[in-house]
């Protein structure tokens, strides 16, 4: 397990900051995601440049809307050269099935490669009692998220973001090669925040995520580079003795 399984998260206001951290960071992590914040206050131009700084790129928009919509909407991203993206799965199996037979269509047209297309299960920041009294889903949290799995995989999308504390289920319901996306990420040392289901990188990695995404306790850091040192640092101490 490498530094290709660490995604920082840009979420700043700036194209400089966010390509500063970038080059600040490249030699360190695998993936950056580009969010809502970002791609509002810099649009396209962020990502094409931040890809032709030779980094890959994780665009997090999380998709939701009628088939025709999205599919148009990931024909852009797919221009961009972006390494995966998402969509909300609550989209339904017929959105994502159309997506994933026009992305790869339209991947083989042009000679790029297929992204991981990747689907939303629930954020980070829902409970379970908000699950039930909000959104009226009578679903257990993590019954919800795999039945979202579940969907996401049956329709052929690669893998889904998740809760690091959905890892275990989702894997032993869909499989080694589903691809698991963590946010909720936070070292042992970094404040919480506003996530509810949060863990540590080590204890992500050891459940099996693919990819862990890790944001405010390295860009808000004083020395973002030095923070991600540490984080590396805490994960070949940890008890699964990654490579890195």
């Amino acid at each position: 397990m490498g530094k290709e399984k660490i995604c920082i998260a840009l979420d700043v206001d700036s194209p400089d900051k966010a390509l500063e951290l970038t080059r600040q960071l490249a030699p360190w992590v695998g993936v950056f995601k580009i969010g809502s914040q970002l791609f509002t206050r810099a649009g396209p131009e962020i990502v094409r440049t931040i890809v032709e700084e030779g980094a890959e790129v994780f665009l997090d928009l999380k998709y939701h809307d009628i088939p025709n919509t999205v599919v148009s909407a990931a024909r852009e991203a797919l221009q961009l050269g972006v390494k995966m993206f998402n969509v909300h799965c609550l989209g339904g199996g017929q959105m994502m099935r159309t997506l994933v037979k026009e992305i790869h269509r339209e991947s083989e047209q042009i000679g790029q490669p297929m992204p991981l297309l990747l689907g939303v299960t629930v954020l980070t920041s829902l409970s379970d009692q908000e699950l039930k009294t909000d959104l009226l889903i009578p679903l257990s949290l993590e019954n919800y998220v795999i039945h979202l799995s579940r969907l996401a995989q049956k329709a052929g999308m690669g893998g889904v973001v998740c809760s690091p504390r959905e890892i275990s289920p989702i894997r032993q319901t869909c499989g080694p090669d589903f691809k698991l996306v963590t946010p909720g990420i936070r070292p042992a040392w970094a404040a919480r925040h506003d996530q509810t289901r949060i863990t540590t990188p080590g204890q992500a990695l050891c459940a099996g995520s693919d990819y862990i995404v890790i944001g405010r306790p390295i860009i808000e850091a004083r020395d973002p580079e030095e923070a991600v040192r540490r984080l590396l640092l805490e994960l070949t101490t940890s008890t699964c003795n990654f490579t890195l």
